[in-house]
């Protein structure tokens, strides 16, 4: 071979190549049906616009697509991931080289291009997918994680890759010993792969070489044509549904109602979900991240984010035509269900769906943003309006809603008891409500219970000792419609909020203080909607920044050691983890000690989505477990800042049977113990 440049022979010891492209043409046939298949039902969804803000979508597809950052959260899947990903890629790009030089006459494989990419990073790249073929058989085979799916077509798969792989390093192999390729060091697996059969005779390296290189063919031909049929379909549906994701957030994603037509509220049907909603079961690729991440399945109950996509999936593929034939057809809500995805014995019946606690960390967690949380509102929406079918304690918050304007049946207190004895302006009473610098909203769990009197008396006492002018509406505040929606009930929901939005606009209220993430997050996110826009601070971020300005200045308690809990609503749905834990910084004198789940992969207290208002079973509890992961820090104090937080954790450390008296505190609370009281005499 002539060493003035470098190349080499494509389909070496390879005759009747033609029959190559009539046996692609079936593998194009076969396969492009497989994604025709499931395109089409995608198109058979509702309407919802997703190719929004191009460039956006490009940067979200090129961080979690192309780079694989949430795949790469999970050390050992993703790196195997990334391995067999990376050289699908490469493998892809160089058989592609391969046809525009031999169809096209490009002559692209010559020259350092060849030796650099075509024989080096090409044979590194393969050597590296056949280590993550490895690490992925290990896994699915020998450490069998619980929150995998263990199916024939997923060993399958690995195998068929695999042997893809180590067939396509043999022929390269056979190629250079027979050849006695001078470019063989470029390709150091092949001239590995060479040596080993140094001592066979040529001409049966030659037959090999042919046999192998057809069933080499075949294989992967096959491997095209199967691949949309199979789990292996989401390298095209994934990085779609990446592209398409909901880019305002979570729990912005809920398809708006429409009280006045006649179609049923909420979802019970397949028909019903949005085409990206259908994109997502397709896009699924059962790694079961979202599973695992659960609260509820982490203490045994029924709920399964990832089985409710896989059921869905099953539903949709076994149900097509159906699907098909309900495409476009005007729903009634009269009508049965055409497709019912509401079932006993799936992974979304009632009880399943009403242990959800809507902390979104199955919507963190999925490498491929899949909508799990979505889904199961819209499915509660149809059980609470349509049915009117849903846990009596639930059912009981509710009504408590529609006739007292807050979830607790049974409080003893007003909205203003809190405040006895504190000089505190009511809004309503002032001549100038436009005066005031914020209006301190108190919440309903903080008003009427109990126990959190004391944290919005500890924020109302920093308030005034930092100079902030400041009001309440007392009696005219009501809920602001939160646990209303996450439960289900958006009709309630809206009617608090409708109110809610015309009396702030009659006092010209425009900047919020609140010391509920849930009522934050309402304001903030799901208020501007319907035409509510302000201004909203939660307690633990204005209270950092009164004490950055040197409005309020603490003596470090030394209390502690104080581990913090992250609120799922101020967290992970709002991004604010730093400002509770400065204030906790600022109070005690001493660093935060770190639960294993926090921050962004924090663990809910169990007292979202209305399941403050549920009966649960001693052993199925999820504030137990977030209790027993704030014992295992050591900490003396568990510091809160959202007060169904307070509630739930403080239930959950009383149940530890050596809780060693870890107390549950406000980062309020902390904070107003270290700072002096304000001096009057002056």
């Amino acid at each position: 071979m002539d060493r003035a440049e470098a190349t080499r022979q494509i389909c070496w010891n390879i005759s009747h190549v033609w029959l190559m492209y009539v046996l692609f043409a079936p593998t194009v046939v076969i396969g492009g049906y497989g994604l025709w298949r499931r395109f089409r039902l995608w198109r058979a969804g509702q309407p919802v616009v997703r190719f929004d803000r191009p460039l956006q979508r490009v940067g979200l597809l090129a961080q979690h697509g192309l780079l694989q950052l949430r795949t790469l959260r999970k050390a050992y899947p993703g790196t195997f991931h990334l391995l067999v990903y990376g050289g699908f890629i490469v493998l892809t790009i160089a058989t592609t080289v391969v046809m525009l030089d031999w169809d096209f006459g490009l002559r692209i494989m010559h020259g350092p291009f060849y030796l650099w990419f075509q024989s080096l990073i090409v044979d590194l790249l393969g050597g590296l997918l056949l280590v993550g073929v490895g690490l992925a058989v290990i896994r699915r085979w020998a450490q069998r994680p619980r929150h995998l799916v263990y199916t024939r077509e997923a060993s399958w798969l690995l195998v068929l890759i695999g042997v893809i792989v180590v067939t396509g390093f043999l022929l390269e192999g056979w190629r250079i010993a027979v050849t006695s390729d001078p470019w063989a060091p470029w390709s150091p697996i092949g001239a590995f792969t060479a040596s080993i059969f140094d001592s066979v005779n040529l001409a049966t390296l030659r037959a090999a070489h042919l046999s192998v290189w057809w069933f080499h063919l075949v294989l992967v031909f096959g491997f095209l044509a199967w691949a949309p049929y199979t789990k292996l379909a989401h390298v095209l549906t994934a990085p779609l549904a990446i592209f398409t994701a909901n880019l305002d957030g979570y729990q912005r994603g809920l398809k708006p109602l429409d009280f006045e037509g006649e179609a049923p509220l909420g979802v019970a049907s397949l028909e019903r979900f949005h085409w990206r909603d259908l994109l997502d079961l397709d896009a699924c690729t059962e790694c079961g991240r979202c599973t695992a991440v659960c609260p509820a399945n982490a203490v045994g109950k029924a709920l399964s984010p990832r089985d409710i996509i896989l059921d869905l999936r099953r539903l949709a593929h076994s149900r097509g035509a159906d699907l098909l034939a309900a495409r476009g057809r005007e729903a009634s809500a009269e009508e049965e269900p055409a497709i019912p995805v509401i079932r006993d014995g799936t992974a979304l019946r009632p009880e399943a769906l009403w242990e959800c606690t809507t902390c979104a960390a199955c919507l963190e967690a999925c490498p491929v943003f899949i909508e799990q949380l979505p889904k199961i509102l819209d499915t509660r929406r149809f059980l609470v309006m349509e049915e009117a079918e849903f846990p009596q304690t639930m059912a009981d918050a509710v009504t408590s809603l529609e006739q007292r304007g807050h979830p607790f049946p049974g409080a003893q207190f007003s909205r203003v008891d809190w405040a006895e004895g504190l000089d505190i302006p009511i809004l309503g009473e002032l001549e100038d409500p436009g005066s005031i610098d914020v209006l301190l909203w108190v919440g309903c769990a903080n008003a009427l219970l109990e126990r959190n009197h004391a944290i919005v008396r500890a924020v109302a006492t920093l308030l005034s000792d930092a100079g902030v002018s400041f009001a309440i509406l007392g009696r005219e505040e009501r809920c602001t419609g939160d646990p209303a929606r996450r439960i289900g009930n958006e009709f309630l929901f809206q009617q608090l909020a409708t109110k809610n939005i015309q009396l702030l606009e009659r006092y010209g209220v425009r900047r919020i203080l609140t010391c509920c993430p849930h009522c934050y997050h309402t304001f903030a996110n799901d208020y501007p909607a319907l035409g509510g826009v302000y201004e909203v601070h939660h307690h633990a971020s204005y209270l950092a920044r009164l004490v950055t300005l040197g409005r309020l200045r603490p003596e470090p308690s030394g209390e502690g050691p104080v581990t913090y809990h992250d609120p799922c609503y101020l967290g992970r749905y709002n991004g604010i983890f730093g400002a509770p834990r400065d204030v906790v910084r600022r109070a005690t004198g001493g660093a935060v000690v770190e639960m294993a789940a926090h921050r962004g992969n924090g663990f809910c207290c169990g007292g979202g989505g209305g399941m403050s208002f549920a009966e649960e079973p001693p052993s199925q509890r999820v504030n137990r477990e977030r209790a027993r992961q704030a014992a295992a820090t050591g900490a003396e104090v568990v510091a809160v800042a959202c007060p169904f937080c307070m509630t739930m954790l403080s239930d959950g450390v009383g149940a530890l049977a050596s809780d060693g008296g870890i107390a549950v505190r406000d980062v309020a609370e902390l904070l107003r113990s270290a700072v002096p009281p304000m001096d009057t005499t002056h």
